[in-house]
């Protein structure tokens, strides 16, 4: 399902074999009974039994020091097996005290979720604000449905490769975003405009750029970020569409069509796996995704791995989004034992804990908090090469922002525009099929205007 990372990641698992699957049922902690019962479904990451055990540590031992006794399920989101699970215990009305939510989710099932507000005041006056986007997906209303949980979120920025950048391009990427905090000469010129000239030389040189242009997630998720970096949204946060008669939609549009004279024609059939792929073979100079793909590399391609770099994607001339896909804890308004959910949250949500889990995922998963990336040192001391995903999570030097695409629109809007990847449907109705702007435009505004119908 595209907005929950779900498709990139069931390709990769059957294109590199290195998933867990199914649904884990972890052993019971059993206490005194003082804190009653809970039961967890939390996602069952991509990394496997590493991050898994991670997490069944941190709450096994919360558990024991609290006396609660805790049933812990690890739920694949192969087949969406995470999603039908949401859908069938909201419609029953039982089930786990706790589940894991992809991007989406918080607002589907609101009506069936337990605010949590209070949780979320003592984290926030702790650890400063949330990220925007995991702030636009889990505050509805002007109340926390949802806290921005770390594992599982990811960034989407730019995964290059220092070598073939370097040579083909004449760009330094490992210098321009060095490990350390701050930037490095050239990172103020990192924008779409070098971007192309970058693109069309690696493609010159048998090393193309591999974005993805269909309706998965990467594609929604990386032209999503173009978008909003030229301020070109299609529905602003009141819900009115502003396509028509949008100099800076038509900007954007112009700018897509440039940019992909200079990328592969199948990038428009490319799947949430194809560019993972292309790093991985060694064909392509640079993607838009977490670390995901150099962890693959490690294992299957270690020449390739040892020269990837990750940093944010580029600026636009209207600011600079990155790519972002949160998950989310979310508590039943059923659950039986609200209490005892709260306190494991807000437990898992400390620094302490965050740093264990994404020290189990080598740095994959990314904290809704900024301060933690300072406090967290996984990130620069991951290898090959040392600090490779330093520049991975958005730090303040970076200047830029985490991004949900077709934010600010009114999430109701948005979900049906990003499941139906409008933006990417509209750079290929103008590239592959040569429509004139004002009809691609008439066509989306159209799109738009019957997804508020509902």
């Amino acid at each position: 399902m595209a907005g929950s990372g779900i498709g990139r990641r069931s390709a990769l698992r059957a294109g590199a074999g290195v998933f867990a699957g199914g649904v884990l049922a972890a052993p019971m902690v059993h206490a005194q009974g003082a804190g009653g019962r809970l039961a967890l479904g939390f996602w069952d990451h991509w990394v496997g039994a590493v991050a898994n055990d991670a997490m069944r540590a941190v709450v096994n031992d919360w558990a024991q020091k609290n006396r609660v006794e805790v049933v812990l399920d690890f739920i694949t989101s192969v087949g969406n097996k995470n999603l039908i699970t949401i859908a069938a215990e909201a419609q029953a009305r039982q089930g786990h005290d706790i589940l894991s939510f992809p991007t989406w989710e918080i607002h589907a099932h609101q009506r069936n979720l337990e605010p949590v507000d209070d949780v979320m005041g003592r984290l926030t006056q702790k650890y400063g604000a949330v990220n925007e986007a995991s702030e636009y997906l889990a505050k509805i209303g002007g109340k926390w449905m949802a806290v921005p949980e770390t594992v599982g979120s990811q960034f989407k920025g730019s995964a290059a490769r220092i070598d073939l950048m370097k040579q083909h391009a004449g760009i330094d990427v490992q210098a321009m975003f060095p490990a350390e905090n701050r930037l490095g000469p050239g990172a103020d010129q990192w924008n779409w405009e070098t971007f192309l000239t970058a693109a069309q030389k690696c493609k010159d040189a048998g090393f193309p750029f591999a974005l993805p242009a269909g309706t998965f997630s990467d594609a929604t998720d990386w032209i999503g970020a173009m978008f909003r970096s030229y301020g070109a949204d299609l529905v602003d946060a009141k819900g009115n569409i502003t396509i028509r008669n949008n100099d800076k939609v038509r900007q954007v549009m112009d700018y897509a069509k440039r940019l992909f004279q200079h990328l592969p024609n199948e990038m428009f059939a490319a799947d949430d796996a194809t560019n993972n792929r292309a790093l991985i073979s060694g064909r392509s100079a640079l993607i838009f995704n977490p670390p995901s793909a150099w962890a693959v590399a490690k294992r299957d391609a270690p020449d390739v791995a040892r020269n990837v770099w990750h940093f944010p994607s580029p600026m636009g001339p209207a600011g600079h989004p990155v790519p972002h896909l949160p998950y989310f804890y979310g508590i039943w308004s059923f659950s039986r034992n609200k209490t005892a959910a709260k306190a494991l949250l807000e437990h898992l949500s400390q620094t302490e804990q965050v740093q264990k889990l994404v020290e189990a995922s080598s740095g994959y998963d990314i904290p809704p908090f900024a301060s933690m990336t300072e406090e967290i040192k996984v990130w620069q001391q991951v290898e090959p090469p040392r600090g490779t995903v330093y520049n991975y999570p958005v730090r303040p030097h970076h200047k830029a922002t985490p991004n949900v695409a077709f934010a600010p629109a009114p999430a109701e809007i948005a979900v049906q525009m990003y499941n139906q990847g409008i933006q990417a449907k509209m750079i290929a109705r103008m590239v592959q099929n040569n429509e004139p702007i004002d009809r691609v435009l008439s066509w989306a505004t159209q799109e738009v205007e019957g997804f508020k119908r509902g």
